[in-house]
């Protein structure tokens, strides 16, 4: 039989275990209180769920957050295609040079005549023909004999201070009959507009000198010719006053200009057709001339000499 010592430590270590075996039951009961009770997880389970869920949350973000889709973005702002540059202004390179001088430069179609005065090109004119004795063909337009007598006097309106100098006119009778004469002269008032006064040669291609006054229609002309223009200056020009006129031009001439130093400079036509430099600029210097058509002819190497007809080798072109 063991002895009393023996026993006690044995009671003492199944007491020890009872209560050792009590207490996990406790812990036991009390973590299935804890686990059965709404939101009971340890905080640290319940945080880290948290960091989940956070890198994709299970709720869609709310509308105010979201950036509106009607408001782009600047990036997508500097995406956007460009809009078409306006054209740009045309360069004085683009355009011929008011200083660049030019033997010759061709004009508009045919037909039109942008520097044209009163009298255009493809129009037909009604009016009156008259006559008289034109004697050497010379007239208001002081281009001196003529070396013919198919002349004529354009009337006061029509001449338009000189500048139906030198035109060429087809005019035609009711009769059929037609003749081309050079305005070489002006009608002075009563003449109407419309009217032409004929050299009694001229005249006569159309009716007898009898009838003295018949309807006619006439029109701008630009004859075949082989001579080319020339250029004489004034009685009295210098190097510091001039008078420039051009003669045995093809088509109307609507301007003559010099050239200066800085460009051309127009020159203003008289009654008596000159074309005057009242300081003397550009006198005896190079000669730019223009058509009613826009053709420009450039003229070099024409002295100051005065009443001296001096041929050039330019002419302006048929139209």
């Amino acid at each position: 039989m063991a002895s009393p010592s023996h026993r006690r430590p044995v009671r003492k270590r199944r007491t020890a275990l009872v209560l050792a075996v009590a207490a996990a039951a406790v812990g036991l009961l009390v973590s299935l209180v804890i686990a059965l009770r709404p939101g009971g997880e340890p905080d640290t389970v319940r945080t880290a769920s948290q960091a989940t869920a956070g890198a994709r949350p299970a709720s869609p973000p709310t509308p105010h957050k979201a950036t509106p889709a009607a408001k782009p973005s600047k990036a997508r702002k500097a995406s956007k295609a460009p809009k078409a540059p306006k054209p740009a202004a045309t360069t004085p390179s683009a355009r011929p040079s008011a200083t660049a001088p030019r033997t010759s430069a061709p004009g508009p179609a045919s037909g039109t005549a942008p520097l044209a005065g009163r009298i255009k090109p493809g129009t037909t004119y009604n009016g009156v023909a008259t006559h008289y004795d034109a004697k050497d063909g010379d007239g208001a337009c002081l281009y001196g004999p003529s070396p013919d007598l198919m002349v004529a006097a354009m009337n006061h309106t029509d001449y338009e201070t000189s500048k139906a100098c030198g035109a060429y006119i087809l005019v035609r009778a009711a009769n059929g009959a037609s003749v081309t004469v050079r305005i070489t002269n002006e009608c002075p008032l009563p003449c109407a507009p419309g009217q032409i006064d004929l050299s009694k040669e001229a005249f006569a291609k159309l009716a007898g000198l009898s009838a003295g006054r018949i309807a006619i229609t006439w029109s701008l002309q630009s004859p075949a010719t082989s001579q080319t223009l020339s250029i004489r200056y004034k009685t009295g020009s210098s190097p510091h006053w001039c008078g420039i006129q051009a003669l045995g031009h093809r088509n109307p001439l609507a301007r003559l200009e010099v050239r200066t130093g800085s460009g051309w400079t127009r020159l203003t036509r008289t009654e008596y057709n000159y074309f005057l430099s009242e300081s003397g600029t550009g006198c005896g210097g190079p000669l730019r001339l223009t058509d009613i058509y826009g053709e420009q002819l450039t003229v070099d190497g024409i002295a100051i000499r005065p009443d001296t007809v001096q041929p050039t080798r330019v002419q302006f072109t048929r139209r």
